[in-house]
């Protein structure tokens, strides 16, 4: 299986990082796992909706360029659907076995996604209702992969 988060900016925090790292290492036995960064457009920090629009546009064109055909994309949204981690992984257990071996996660920008990335997605997830950075979150994400793995595995890791 391979997994692969596409995230808008660049991770600068060196404990993110490291936390990051950390995941992609346990996950390495039970997939290919992969970070994708794509630039985060420079923008004032007051816009206008005209303005917000093309930011988000030329970061939503930067991740569908990262995404293939073939791949399982979930869309991280604030209005997508929350699932526990055991629907997450049982979600992810099916689609490997359904034929569905490129799984794509993406976390947009401080903007959020474009209309053009959440309809290329085949589902939307959410978090919760909380805002968090996309740092942060790449880093949460990457736990609850993990976690989906360690659940379909039968492991302890997740009591």
């Amino acid at each position: 299986m391979n997994i692969k988060i596409i995230g808008v900016g660049k991770l600068k925090e060196k404990y993110f990082k490291q936390g990051i790292a950390e995941y992609a290492k346990r996950l390495s036995k039970f997939c290919k796992f992969e970070i994708v960064e794509v630039p985060d457009e420079k923008a004032p920090e007051s816009l206008s909706q005209s303005e917000m629009d093309t930011v988000m546009a030329k970061e939503g064109e930067r991740i569908l360029d990262h995404i293939k055909d073939k791949e399982y994309v979930y869309a991280l949204a604030i209005l997508g659907k929350e699932r526990t981690s055991e629907a997450f992984a049982k979600e992810i257990a099916d689609l490997g076995t359904y034929g569905h071996s490129d799984i794509t996660f993406v976390i947009g920008g401080s903007l959020g996604l474009t209309p053009a990335v959440l309809k290329r997605a085949n589902a939307q997830i959410s978090f919760g209702k909380f805002t968090l950075p996309h740092q942060l979150m790449r880093l949460v994400l990457s736990e609850q992969i993990y976690r989906a793995f360690m659940i379909n595995s039968g492991s302890p890791y997740h009591k």
